[in-house]
């Protein structure tokens, strides 16, 4: 991740990169969330671990963090003689787009504002100095 936003612009994006920019996501994290994408149906921890190799406490950390984001729907399932697990799929890509543009929108306009508030305190400073030359 680069250390600067001039950096960041000079980099190659790709699409995955969101995930990064926007949530701070590992890269299992992001290999977690293609393994759920690219799912035919919602899978649990244990198929989660298994396709991305890790052990399931490590898959589920990863998946909490999904969740935590907002990437991911948790459903419980019953099983018949009683008991229940969970079963996790990724949410629609147009609402979780929605949302990267709303946080793009809120952080533009409060780095607008910044700019502004820089622009403001650094032309009085330098008006003052001018004028007691």
């Amino acid at each position: 991740m680069p250390d600067s936003l001039a950096e960041m612009l000079q980099q190659d994006m790709a699409c995955e990169s969101l995930l990064d920019c926007f949530h701070g996501l590992t890269e299992l994290d992001r290999e977690v969330f293609r393994t759920l994408a690219d799912a035919t149906e919602p899978l649990t921890v244990d198929e989660v671990a298994a396709a991305v190799e890790r052990e399931r406490s490590t898959a589920y950390r990863s998946i909490q963090r999904l969740l935590d984001a907002g990437f991911l729907e948790k459903q419980q399932v019953n099983y018949e003689q009683g008991g229940y697990y969970h079963v996790f799929s990724p949410r629609a890509p147009e609402e979780l787009a929605d949302e990267m543009q709303r946080m793009l929108n809120d952080w533009y306009a409060q780095m607008g504002q910044l700019i502004h508030e820089f622009r403001e305190t650094y032309g009085e400073r330098r008006a003052e100095a001018t004028s007691s030359d």
